[in-house]
């Protein structure tokens, strides 16, 4: 229940950075909310398998940096759902920059914190 919970926080999270963030495109041949679906799910299953990973590995880059460092992990993780979904689905999401897609994480972070302590997915 907890993964359907914070999948539905970063499906909201991705649409608002899709709409917000200039550089962030939705693409695929149906819905935009289906790609959105898409990369949502990507996301979800790369922050239950890979992030841990890179948070461990980045750990005394991220204390050198104050935590930043975590927000270039998101970065990286969004560009891997990103190449995942379009190669898998061939729908997802378009970065067109470092930038971007640095920006992009920092909006999906903060939606996406605040949509699990409004669904109850942080228990």
């Amino acid at each position: 229940m907890q993964f359907i919970l914070r999948t539905i926080a970063i499906f909201v999270a991705v649409a608002v950075a899709a709409w917000l963030v200039p550089g962030i495109n939705v693409i695929g041949a149906g819905a935009a909310w289906g790609s959105i679906l898409i990369v949502a799910l990507v996301i979800a299953l790369l922050n239950m398998t890979i992030k841990p990973i890179l948070q461990i590995m980045g750990l005394p880059i991220t204390i050198i940096s104050l935590g930043v460092f975590y927000l270039v992990i998101n970065t990286l993780l969004l560009y891997i759902a990103a190449g995942i979904s379009n190669t898998l689905f061939g729908a997802g999401l378009e970065i067109a920059s470092f930038g971007s897609g640095f920006v992009a994480a920092i909006v999906i972070s903060i939606v996406s914190t605040i949509m699990n302590a409004i669904l109850g997915a942080n228990d």
